[in-house]
């Protein structure tokens, strides 16, 4: 069975922007979680709507969503996408963590992983930064990419955790 190709790699092995201009626009979804494992203090604040600088969920749901359109900013190989949509939420768990999960959506020529991992990582940054002043202890978990739809690829699902 050979390798897959890195396609963000030319033959001489120097890195490129992958050119998706003979693909064809599709319709494009994937879907990304993490965990923040906090105390008992940060999650009580987290899940109770205050801490002192405001509300941590409904601002991670935000930064998350801002995170996901500035992705090819961050990313250098990234290319820049239309997005149709971006969701991000936040839900406290039984063993007192937060998962955070993002979806990104587009119509185009390359997927939206990336844009989905992103929001994820900047919600959850976002949570730790708010509440770091209870919790310097705080850990960012299992960030992930669950599923993705679309392109030539078609479904992928992640094997449950």
């Amino acid at each position: 069975m050979s390798s897959p190709v890195l396609t963000h790699l030319d033959a001489d092995g120097r890195p490129r922007m992958v050119d998706v201009g003979e693909k064809a626009p599709s319709a494009r979804r994937a879907r990304a979680e993490g965990h923040l494992v906090l105390g008992a203090d940060a999650f009580a604040r987290a899940t109770g709507g205050g801490g002192p600088k405001g509300d941590p969920l409904q601002i991670a749901r935000l930064a998350g969503i801002m995170g996901a359109k500035r992705t090819a900013d961050l990313i250098p190989l990234c290319h820049p996408l239309p997005l149709d949509g971006v969701t991000v939420d936040v839900t406290p768990t039984a063993d007192g963590r937060l998962r955070v999960v993002a979806e990104a959506r587009t119509t185009g020529r390359t997927g939206v992983e990336m844009e989905a991992l992103t929001a994820v990582t900047v919600a959850c940054l976002t949570i730790y930064d708010m509440l770091k002043a209870v919790d310097r202890g705080m850990r960012i978990e299992g960030v992930r990419l669950l599923e993705k739809d679309g392109g030539r690829s078609g479904a992928w699902r992640a094997d449950p955790a």
